[in-house]
């Protein structure tokens, strides 16, 4: 891979990684038990606080793929600017490292930089979840399905706030797919 085509990666992992040092946060609600192979398979984004290279996102979905114990193949895509807009892919590799939940990872998009993921809501079917950090700077919605019913994204944004998350920066992700 040219070094130019990975400067989205590294520009990810830069901005994850701000201000990561000393500062302290309050602690952010976390799963207490996920289990992987179920958690594994593909994720629409419904809505997301997005990192700067998703910002423009459309048809967003992420994709989970058990490679080994505690280690997730990640696949990351949607089309930038608009339904037709150019397709974009990144595939960062997870890592699964807490005390035994399976909510904590850490997701790497750059060796050896490790962005914190966690999994703050996961409902009983495994059909919604929420991925957050402890900064509460960015944060995705994600269903099984491309739409959520509006009561649930309702419960599931004032779970949000909270935990401390500005809703003002939540951005719908439009999703526009043939039936």
């Amino acid at each position: 891979m040219r070094f130019s085509s990975r400067l989205p990666f590294i520009a990810l992992t830069i901005a994850m990684l701000a201000g990561c040092g000393t500062t302290t946060f309050a602690p952010i609600r976390t799963e207490t038990s996920v289990d992987l192979e179920r958690f594994m398979g593909d994720w629409y984004v419904i809505a997301a606080i997005p990192t700067f290279i998703e910002k423009q996102a459309f048809n967003a979905t992420e994709s989970y793929a058990l490679r080994e114990p505690g280690v997730i193949d990640t696949t990351f895509s949607f089309r930038k600017g608009g339904f037709d807009g150019k397709q974009k892919t990144y595939t960062p590799v997870g890592f699964v490292g807490d005390d035994g939940s399976n909510a904590v990872w850490g997701m790497r998009f750059v060796w050896p930089f490790k962005a914190e993921y966690r999994i703050v809501y996961l409902n009983s079917d495994y059909t919604q979840t929420v991925i957050g950090r402890s900064k509460r700077d960015y944060v995705w919605i994600m269903a099984r399905t491309p739409e959520i019913p509006s009561d649930d994204l309702e419960n599931i944004k004032a779970m949000l706030v909270a935990e401390g998350y500005e809703l003002q920066k939540l951005r719908m992700v439009p999703h526009q797919y043939e039936k």
